[in-house]
């Protein structure tokens, strides 16, 4: 597991989406869980799944026979949401920027001007900035092949370099 964290709006979505075809074309399955720091609504309101919630069903099922998505009105963390992808080399995680989870940083000057995550935790530093912390590496923003080769390298160690 591992983390790609920064602000809001500094581009953790689109580094993870840069960065999700150099991992496949690695052989790594990737899996991802997103965090959200607000409340969201879980399905259109105008949907099927949507208005069985909003009816009070404590949760929903949708399935096409190739995928499907689960709805449960509950309380819940990344651990548990990991184990739902026993499937994956690799789950990244959208967020936690507080956490213990090694991550690479998105800092984009539009929206931050310094390294939000303990520097104990960085894998990478993703920017636009001229940042510079010790030890760790600093990939231009947007960097999706570079930010991928610092996962590919951490996943083969923690592996024990297989």
């Amino acid at each position: 597991m591992a983390a790609v964290s920064g602000v809001k709006n500094a581009g953790k979505t689109a580094l993870i989406e840069a960065m999700l075809p150099h991992l496949a074309a690695a052989g790594l399955r990737t899996a991802v869980v997103k965090h959200d720091g607000h409340s969201f609504q879980p399905e259109p309101p105008d949907t099927d799944t949507g208005r069985l919630l909003a009816a009070g069903a404590v949760g929903a099922a949708i399935f096409d026979g190739e995928k499907f998505k689960l709805i449960r009105r509950q309380a819940v963390d990344e651990g548990a949401l990991i184990v739902c992808f026993p499937e994956a080399d690799l789950v990244l995680l959208e967020g936690f920027k507080g956490s213990a989870w090694p991550k690479i940083e998105v800092v984009r000057g539009a929206v931050s001007a310094a390294p939000v995550c303990d520097p104990a935790t960085l894998l990478a530093l993703v920017t636009d900035l001229p940042l510079a912390l010790p030890g760790v590496p600093v990939l231009p923003l947007g960097d999706g092949a570079g930010a991928a080769a610092v996962l590919i390298e951490y996943v083969k160690e923690v592996r024990g370099g297989a």
